[in-house]
């Protein structure tokens, strides 16, 4: 189908309109109530004990969820591309399931499965705390992280084949040697895609970590946690907004290295 000029020219400006409303003016809205009273303001609303503390809590959940993550999601991926196994349908929905619930619904659930009362809540008794601590902030950021490097990556095994694994095999080399010297190297461009995108939903999580944090200053609130109280416990809109360009800087800089990568990943395919 042919479109003509005068309908494209809509549907550009009819996009371009989309973008103006739902990204465009909510971001300069933050930008502009972060930096209204100075740079200076701005540097003491991100500098606060609370403020640091937080970003630190967030980092610190990334640095443990991303490596988690990606062996299990490189594990996977390789067993639902490699394998042959009854239950392959189901793994695969599982994988997508945290695209499908609520992250507050999963909150929710490991409340009842780690908390007082709960199935597994009898840990608490040995000294290990897990809801209203790290421990349950790190679970909850998984779940929700879960799919990232397995779609990722799985597309790439699908697409390389086991061509070049049966020849090494077939020259001796174990398991190891194969992954490390001919999968791995071959999935490297979508595992570090997988990778970044795990690392901006880390960041960027609410619903799930809400719900099994007890959100004190200083101890287990993250920068999203830390936005929802000086807006809607402290009243301090403009700290709010100052923490939430900082989480957006964080986020961005997550953008680049995406588009950085994608563009190096093409241009050597395009030399291959």
């Amino acid at each position: 189908m042919r479109l003509s000029r005068t309908t494209v020219l809509g549907l550009r400006l009819a996009a371009l309109l989309y973008l103006l409303v739902l990204l465009v003016l909510p971001i300069t809205v933050i930008g502009y109530r972060s930096f209204e009273h100075g740079l200076g303001q701005f540097w003491d609303w991100i500098t606060t004990p609370a403020a640091i503390s937080a970003l630190q809590l967030s980092l610190l959940i990334v640095a443990i969820v991303v490596p988690l993550n990606v062996i299990f999601g490189v594990v996977v991926a390789l067993a639902l591309a490699r394998g042959r196994f009854r239950g392959k349908g189901a793994l695969q929905a599982a994988v997508d399931l945290p695209f499908a619930v609520s992250p507050v619904v999963v909150g929710v659930a490991l409340i009842m499965l780690w908390g007082v009362g709960g199935w597994f809540g009898g840990v608490e008794s040995l000294g290990f705390r897990i809801i209203f601590g790290l421990p349950g902030m790190v679970l909850a950021t998984i779940f929700v992280t879960l799919p990232f490097v397995v779609r990722e990556v799985e597309p790439v095994l699908h697409e390389i084949g086991q061509d070049q694994e049966q020849a090494a095999a077939t020259l001796g080399a174990n398991g190891w040697q194969i992954f490390s010297r001919i999968t791995l190297p071959a999935i490297r461009w979508g595992l570090t895609y997988g990778v970044v995108l795990t690392v901006a939903r880390a960041l960027g999580e609410y619903g799930a970590v809400l719900m099994v944090s007890s959100n004190f200053p200083g101890i287990s609130q993250t920068l999203t946690l830390l936005v929802h109280s000086r807006n809607h416990d402290d009243y301090n809109t403009y700290g709010a907004y100052a923490a939430a360009t900082l989480l957006m800087l964080l986020a961005l800089l997550a953008l680049v290295a995406m588009t950085l990568l994608d563009s190096t990943r093409r241009r050597n395919r395009d030399d291959d």
